[in-house]
């Protein structure tokens, strides 16, 4: 690793008042208090590792929570963590997504144990992740904001102002950059988030209906507006909706009106929409930035790419995200990587094609949603239909909505829920461990690989003609 030296806050100056702070050290330090921060701080303050878990917001200031759906994966990732089917009360399961009122996609088909879509509120996914991470340990502090930081080899050192005003310096072995598309992780790297606006002045509000939607989820488009209703389970709706003739800067005041007369064009009805619990206008960008891994310093999240939020699958490939690099840190950390580099590394070289995909597939969305004239709208009906006739086509978009078809190639392949005689595979990747399973009796070979696992979980087949050997990864991937 070169030896680079970055900018010590945000707009490139120094402080004056460096030499009165304060010095205090971390293991990793994550800046952001997202899912995506929280379910990787969480992960390393169970490897062991001190954690200092940064944000911005003062506690109990909640993000205006967008997302609301959980995929299979990221459920499977949840269920690593013990945490999967407490989230699945909390929500609504739907296993059939209709799209412009065309039969579409059967979630029931997923080869998951969780085969359909989790419609929760995003605090509900922070809720569970922020009690994990804070019975592992992690030093979470909010009111505290990132000025700015510079790395070494040995450390990188970040300059906060905490919740009093005080300016403060941390050091960390790393720092991980979980804090949203205007990132100040990314901002004091010098990094750039290329991109364009996809679509603007969209509407979202937690509604009450009056009148039940015919489906669980419905969606739809016309020539001049679309919308989008899902329940939550607990009388609450969310509902999304953009009309091409009003496009207004995110500042215009919004009320539930506007929102009222975009489903009425998308729908025909309102369904007696009232009392919202909070509406918001937004513009959605595609983004993304061009390395995950700058030294020492790692983007995850928001932070590393953004899109569009059709398909839902944002906060998902966030966490995925975490899942992915938290096991790489605590291996390096805990000397367990023979090449350090390279498997830190393969950070980048997994996660970011898949952040390209996702910008991909969810744009692709957007823009049939909001496919104008009979033409564009004809190649709409025909590409939803496709989808409900041609199961290989339909795999592959449910695969990559759902997160269980992405593989990062062909020795890292998702590992399903295995059925073992010590039980379920996700069940045994609850203790952070790789997980070794081998024929009944078969002495433990490891593979060579950029990681020698310390400790593994061993398992067997229950099937004794089966005399292969698998490792599977924390994250649940073939090694």
């Amino acid at each position: 690793m070169t030896n680079t030296r970055w900018p010590t806050t945000v707009d490139g100056t120094r402080s004056q008042q460096e030499a009165a702070m304060n010095h205090q050290d971390t293991d990793v330090l994550v800046v952001g208090a997202g899912p995506t921060g929280m379910l990787l701080a969480g992960d390393l303050a169970a490897a062991g590792l001190h954690v200092t878990l940064l944000e911005r917001r003062p506690q109990g200031i909640s993000n205006i929570t967008r997302a609301f759906a959980v995929h299979a994966r990221t459920l499977e990732q949840l269920d690593a963590r013990g945490l999967a089917d407490p989230l699945v009360a909390t929500g609504t399961p739907i296993t059939r997504l209709r799209l412009f009122g065309h039969p579409s996609l059967d979630m029931s088909r997923l080869p998951s144990r969780f085969a359909y879509l989790l419609v929760t509120p995003q605090y509900e996914v922070e809720r569970a992740l922020e009690d994990r991470a804070r019975s592992t340990g992690v030093d979470i502090r909010y009111g505290t904001e990132l000025r700015g930081l510079h790395q070494d080899t040995d450390r990188v050192t970040a300059d906060v102002t905490d919740a009093d005003g005080t300016p403060t310096t941390l050091r960390a072995r790393y720092l991980v950059g979980t804090d949203g598309v205007r990132s100040a992780v990314r901002t004091a790297l010098g990094l750039p988030f290329p991109g364009t606006a996809v679509i603007r002045s969209l509407v979202l509000a937690d509604v009450r209906l009056a009148e039940e939607p015919e489906e669980l989820l419905r969606v739809n488009g016309v020539d001049d507006a679309f919308a989008f209703i899902a329940p939550f389970g607990d009388g609450w709706y969310r509902v999304m909706g953009w009309n091409r003739t009003r496009q207004v800067p995110d500042s215009e005041p919004v009320e539930l009106d506007e929102l009222r007369t975009i489903t009425r064009l998308a729908f025909g009805t309102d369904y007696g929409m009232h009392d919202a619990r909070w509406i918001s206008r937004f513009h959605s960008d595609e983004r993304q930035a061009p390395s995950y891994r700058v030294g020492r310093v790692f983007l995850a999240g928001d932070a590393a790419h953004v899109h569009s939020p059709a398909g839902g699958q944002g906060m998902n490939t966030g966490l995925q995200d975490a899942a992915n690099l938290s096991w790489k840190l605590a291996a390096v950390l805990h000397g367990d990587a023979p090449d350090p580099e390279a498997l830190l590394d393969s950070y980048q070289t997994e996660r970011h094609p898949v952040g390209a995909a996702v910008l991909r597939s969810s744009g692709a969305i957007v823009r049939l949603a909001m496919a104008r004239g009979p033409l564009l709208r004809t190649l709409r009906t025909v590409a939803a239909h496709l989808l409900d006739k041609v199961p290989a086509a339909s795999r592959k978009a449910m695969g990559m909505i759902s997160g269980v078809g992405i593989d990062y190639g062909r020795d890292h392949r998702r590992v399903p829920d295995l059925r073992l005689r010590e039980g379920r595979l996700y069940e045994l990747l609850r203790a952070g461990e790789f997980v070794l399973i081998t024929p009944e009796g078969a002495p433990a070979h490891l593979p060579a690989a950029p990681t020698t696992p310390t400790r593994v979980v061993r398992a067997t087949w229950p099937d004794p003609t089966r005399r292969t050997t698998l490792l599977v990864r924390p994250d649940g991937y073939a090694y």
